[in-house]
């Protein structure tokens, strides 16, 4: 559960604002260097002229995180998640303040928070923690005075005083969830592309961008790996109504609005195509055929944090099952150690994996009211001869498991069959 506090005396509620207030995330292609900083300053100031206020949520510059990362395999290849959460944490903090200087440099106010100053609190799980709640209280303050506030992304504080991280691309979590505690106009979340498109436009030279999408459609996208939004930042601004705009920090033009019911290209059935290598099959053989198996096998691998998607069960015999699951190759081999260790428990015989494997998932709306989209896909692989090993649906996609090295033309393939490619008349 997420939770806003908002002391009174400074949530402005029943008051009229002379400004609005704009909340905008940089991520680290847009901060990469001292020459890119500069520019988001200038940004930034822009957003100032135009009368608002801002707060500016960062991420670390260019590749730091996973510089910093190398540096702790360096000493130990299993260091200490609480350790890592202090040690990756610096590569905001380095952004923040750089980029607060920048504006010091052009004339104007700026204050930079970290994660915990900024009142950032959250579970305390190192590594991937959820925001629970956010205090406003020291922002708000400093905007009265007239001045932009920036904020590190990705970071938060447990009650006790840990430092934790919200995981891969939380940045744009802090910045949709500072912007629902602080009611803002809108959130504007810059990224090195210009909106969100039909699939990845570094893989697939036809994407398109759309002009809007729904938040259904684009939590389903982030969900199955569209890098371009965090799911969990998708998640607030659907539940807390954020009007949601991804554009380019290097481009001056519209991006893809993000909003509930989307006005414009309402004839596509399938919207988007979502992507994800390193991806492992997990099989455990020789479970015994009862009602609980299920519920020990994945409680047993959710209380040590593992992420389970696609499942798939299936009798061996009157007494006995076997169930196989996807997980990503970075926990594969935690996976496996946590089946091993708990064996006893969960009476399997042997436990099998695969890698070498990619996600390729259609996602629409329209495919409520389209029935067959599914089988348009079966048959589309079929014919690429690309073979699926696992499958996954719901009311508005369509996820398949298949061999890396088919992950590229699948997604060409079905980009072509669905006429994502093509320029569309909107509705």
């Amino acid at each position: 559960m997420f939770y806003i506090l908002l002391q009174m005396k400074n949530n402005k509620k029943g008051m009229s604002r002379d400004m609005g207030l704009v909340v905008q995330k940089f991520g680290g292609t847009s901060v990469g260097s001292v020459e890119r900083i500069q520019h988001v300053a200038s940004r930034v100031v822009q957003e100032v002229e135009n009368g608002n206020e801002v707060v500016v949520v960062v991420s670390a510059m260019g590749k730091t995180t996973d510089q910093l990362v190398s540096l702790a395999n360096e000493i130990t290849t299993q260091p200490s998640k609480r350790e890592m959460d202090m040690l990756l944490t610096t590569g905001e903090q380095m952004t923040i303040s750089l980029l607060t200087m920048a504006l010091h440099q052009k004339g104007y106010e700026a204050v930079s928070f970290t994660g915990w100053q900024a009142g950032m609190q959250t579970e305390s799980i190192h590594g991937n923690a959820r925001i629970q709640h956010v205090d406003t209280t020291h922002i708000q303050s400093q905007l009265k005075q007239g001045k932009i506030v920036v904020v590190a992304g990705f970071q938060g504080v447990t009650k006790d005083g840990n430092i934790t991280t919200l995981g891969r691309g939380g940045s744009d979590t802090t910045a949709v969830a500072l912007a629902a505690a602080l009611k803002a106009e809108k959130c504007d979340i810059y990224t090195d592309v210009t909106g969100v498109f039909t699939t990845d436009p570094r893989y697939i030279k036809d994407a398109r961008k759309l002009q809007a999408i729904s938040y259904d459609e684009m939590l389903e996208l982030a969900n199955l790996g569209a890098g371009v939004l965090h799911p969990r930042a998708v998640e607030f601004a659907k539940n807390y109504q954020v009007p949601l705009e991804v554009r380019s920090s290097l481009e001056n033009e519209n991006g893809t609005v993000v909003e509930e019911e989307p006005s414009m290209e309402q004839n596509l059935v399938v919207r988007g195509i979502a992507f994800e290598d390193n991806i492992s099959r997990v099989t455990v053989a020789g479970l015994r055929n009862q009602l609980q198996t299920l519920s020990t096998i994945f409680t047993t691998l959710a209380k040590n944090n593992i992420n389970v998607d696609i499942i798939i069960q299936h009798a061996t015999s009157s007494d006995r099952m076997s169930i196989s699951f996807s997980v990503k190759t970075e926990d594969l081999q935690e996976t496996v150690a946590v089946l091993e260790q708990n064996r006893e428990i969960l009476e399997f015989e042997k436990v099998e994996h695969e890698s070498q494997l990619a996600k390729v998932s259609i996602v629409g709306s329209g495919m409520i009211s389209n029935p067959g989209v599914a089988a348009d896909m079966f048959e589309v692989l079929a014919q690429e001869k690309i073979e699926v090993k696992m499958v996954s649906t719901s009311e508005i996609k369509v996820s398949t498991v298949v061999p890396y090295t088919d992950m590229v033309k699948a997604v060409e393939t079905l980009h072509v069959a669905f006429e994502l490619d093509k320029q569309l008349v909107t509705a």
